[in-house]
């Protein structure tokens, strides 16, 4: 069994803010991604709406995600988020895949 943790985080910003959301990221994803545990860090655009974000995660473990959580720079980051954002973003905890 994998202790790997994935992540599917969507996020809407305020009308017209999307170019801040990605501004933020473009900032913050090389600190992400230099953390220890970090597989994956990906922002997405949804197609045709320009305020929508899916942002995907994969964690090593629970506590390499714990400690993502608790760094500085999320911290900073929870801080200006709100400046562009329409809400809190929904964080979406993904099962094991379905074998076909």
């Amino acid at each position: 069994m994998s202790s790997e943790v994935k992540l599917v985080v969507l996020i809407t910003t305020q009308p017209g803010r999307g170019q801040d959301q990605i501004s933020a990221f473009e900032k913050l994803a090389p600190l992400v991604r230099k953390e220890e545990g970090c597989i994956e860090y990906e922002l997405y655009p949804v197609a045709e709406q320009a305020d929508q974000f899916v942002l995907l995660e994969r964690w090593a473990s629970k506590s390499a995600l714990e400690a993502h959580a608790a760094s500085a720079h999320m911290a900073a980051a929870s801080k200006l988020n709100p400046a562009f954002r329409a809400g809190p973003a929904t964080v979406l905890h993904l099962g094991s895949s379905v074998a076909v």
